[in-house]
This record gives structure tokens, sequence and C-alpha cells, in this order.
């Protein structure tokens, strides 16, 4: 199978799953700015959620377009990831019913830190697709800010038994660390 082809499934679900988050936002109460404010936490954490999925969607982008080669492996690989991501709106909609509580925010948290592993895993099986020798390897390099990400996650995913708010400010943090597309991939096109 050509990557390409591994590059437009994941596609059409990312788009599915972005759908359906969107379709988990209730509809205000009220024509007047007061009427949002119950539902804010929510559009945040819709927001926050919508980033996430889209920096693992450029990433896996960019990482596929560096492949050569897809396998039995990186399928299922691929699977694994786009299964973490699918938990998140049904993460969404459990914060929208329970609020900002700690086993919701831990819970996400803990599908953040699954994605981690997933995408990690995804990345491994390209390269042992390809060889060692490949160039997609070369292109990952060190894996620092992956592992500064997953400390985060995890450190996030306990704190939100202490605050909630504080797992989500360490979640919006490493979210924000991922911006800017890995230009590490990039490079490689």
């Amino acid at each position: 199978m050509k990557p390409e082809r591994l590059a437009a499934f994941t596609d059409g679900v990312v788009a599915i799953i972005i759908t359906i988050m969107v379709l988990e936002l209730p509809t205000p109460h009220g024509t007047d700015l007061a009427a949002v404010k119950p539902i804010l936490p929510l559009l945040f954490a819709y927001l926050l959620s919508f980033i996430n999925v889209g920096i693992y969607w450029s990433n896996h982008h960019h990482m596929l377009q560096a492949a050569k080669k897809v396998n039995g492996q990186v399928l299922w690989a691929n699977n694994a990831l786009l299964f973490c991501l699918s938990l998140v709106p049904f993460l969404i909609r459990w914060i929208g019913e329970e609020g900002a509580d700690a086993l919701p925010v831990a819970a996400y948290g803990a599908v953040l830190i699954m994605s981690a592993a997933a995408y990690f895993v995804l990345e491994r099986a390209l390269i042992a697709a390809e060889g060692e020798g490949s160039k997609l390897k070369e292109a990952v390099g060190t894996k620092h800010k992956e592992w500064l990400s997953l400390i985060g996650y995890i450190l996030g995913a306990s704190l939100a038994f202490v605050s909630p708010y504080i797992a989500v400010a360490i979640y919006t943090l490493v979210t924000a660390s991922w911006l800017v597309p890995d230009r590490r991939l990039e490079f490689w096109r």
C-alpha cells in the first residue's frame, strides 16, 4: 500500500472526529452573552481538542509525506492512533455533562497520553517498514519535545485530582508547544 492511501483514510476519519466534536456542543439558551457563559468550559474543551486533533493530523500528514512504505504493522499502528483520537468526542461530552471535574479531566489526559504513545508507535512502525537507514528516521531525530509532552500529559492527568484547572493549564501549555508543525518532517518532502 502507498502512504497516500493511508493518508486519505486518516483524513476521512479525522474529519469525522472533528464533526462529531462540534455536534457535541450545545446551543446556548438565550440570545445574549450571558447565555454563552454556562457553556464556556465546554467551548474551551472543544477548542483545545480541535487544536490537538489538528496537530496530530498535521504531523501525521508530514510524516506520511516523508514515508515511502506502508505495511500491516503501520496500518494497525495508524488504527491505534485513530482509535485514541476517536475517544476525544466522548470526553468532550463527558466534560460537557459533568463540568471540569477531576475524573473527566484526568481521562482527557489519559487519552492525550494514549494518543502520544500511539503516534510514537506509528512513527516507529513506519521507520521499521523502511529500515533503519530510512530518511524518516533521520528526519525525526531526537524526541525531546515528545518526551516533555508525555511528561506534561502524565503530570496533568495526575494533578487533575488536585485541581482540574491546573491539569487543563498543563494540557494547554503542551498543546501550545506543538502549534508550529514539526519542521523536521517538512524538510524531507
